[in-house]
């Protein structure tokens, strides 16, 4: 038995600390998801930013750079601080996709709690609370209208304008979704799981309405309630 493993037995020391399973080091920005740490490439794992060129609605009909300012925001929050991060996976573009912690704290927390970027429901549900709790007191990217990153890029894919659909023009730029389903009458905020996926249909007594308080006092409640 070594002296250390022995000294540890009799409870003199404690045990090395586990080296960590991926990229550490110093941190570069490259967007609101998307690291260099330590040289390396890493995709924040269960979290999804606004697209750097992605704008979104301020609530008044007006829009704004959104994606930029939260590749500006995530840069003065982490450029130049040694991050740790566990692998979790390495995606479709050869990064690593990974949990990366800052003096403790996970980044992909931080960043969804902070109304910078949305709980990627595809891959993890570890940030639906934050992302909630962020989008019920209006911070960063929640101030106004979100169209979900996954969404835009879909829509810039088909060649369809992400800042705004058809659906949402005909709707008279209002972006919350009244569905009528098994639940009762529910809505849909623009960045829930399911607003993608669904769709209005007036002829039915579905609705669109322009704020939460609107739809509230139609007596809807939010999906996620």
């Amino acid at each position: 038995m070594s002296c250390f493993a022995f000294l540890a037995f009799l409870g003199l020391c404690s045990p090395e600390p586990a080296p960590p399973t991926g990229p550490a080091g110093p941190v570069a920005v490259i967007d609101g998801d998307t690291l260099d740490v330590g040289g390396a490439r890493v995709r924040l794992h269960g979290v999804d930013a606004p697209e750097t060129a992605q704008s979104c609605g301020t609530g008044t009909g007006a829009v704004w750079a959104c994606g930029d300012w939260v590749t500006q925001e995530t840069t003065l929050r982490f450029s130049g601080r040694d991050a740790v991060c566990e692998t979790v996976d390495i995606d479709r573009y050869e990064r690593i996709v990974a949990r990366c912690a800052v003096a403790g704290a996970d980044i992909g927390e931080t960043l969804v709690s902070e109304g910078l970027a949305l709980a990627y429901v595809d891959y993890s549900e570890d940030y639906l609370d934050s992302e909630a709790e962020a989008r019920a007191a209006g911070r960063g990217i929640w101030r106004g209208e979100v169209e979900a990153p996954w969404d835009w890029r879909r829509a810039k894919r088909e060649g369809r304008s992400a800042a705004a659909p058809k659906e949402r023009v005909e709707a008279g730029g209002c972006a919350i979704k009244g569905n009528v389903s098994g639940g009762g009458r529910i809505y849909h905020m623009p960045g829930d799981p399911y607003y993608g996926r669904t769709k209005i249909d007036t002829a039915s007594g579905e609705r669109w309405f322009c704020n939460e308080a609107e739809a509230r006092r139609a007596g809807w409640r939010h999906a996620g309630s």
